[in-house]
C-alpha cells in the first residue's frame, strides 16, 4: 500500500463530528438537551481551523518540495500527480 501524507483537514472534520455524536449520544441517555447555541459555532470553529491547518501544512509541505528542487515550479499541478501525456 502506498504511503500517503496526513489530510490534517479531514482528520479534524472526522474528530469534530465524532465529538458531536458523541456528545449527543451521552445527553440523550442521560436525559439531558443539547444547546444548538454552542455546538454549532464550536463545530465551525473547528473547521475552520482545520481548513487553515490544512492549507498551512500544505503549504509548508510544497516548499519543502520546492527547496529540494523536487517540487513544480507553477504550482500547475499536484504533488502526486502526473503531468498528461501530449
Amino acid at each position: 500500500m502506498k504511503r500517503h501524507e496526513v489530510d490534517v483537514f479531514s482528520l479534524i472534520a472526522g474528530l469534530t463530528f465524532s465529538a458531536i455524536a458523541v456528545v449527543y449520544l451521552i445527553a440523550s441517555l442521560n436525559n439531558r438537551s443539547v444547546n444548538g447555541h454552542i455546538v454549532i459555532p464550536v463545530a465551525l470553529i473547528s473547521l475552520g481551523t482545520a481548513g487553515l491547518a490544512g492549507a498551512v501544512a500544505r503549504m509548508a509541505r510544497r516548499n519543502r518540495l520546492d527547496a529540494t528542487g523536487q517540487g513544480n515550479p507553477l504550482g500547475l499541478l499536484d504533488d502526486d500527480r502526473t503531468p498528461p501525456k501530449p
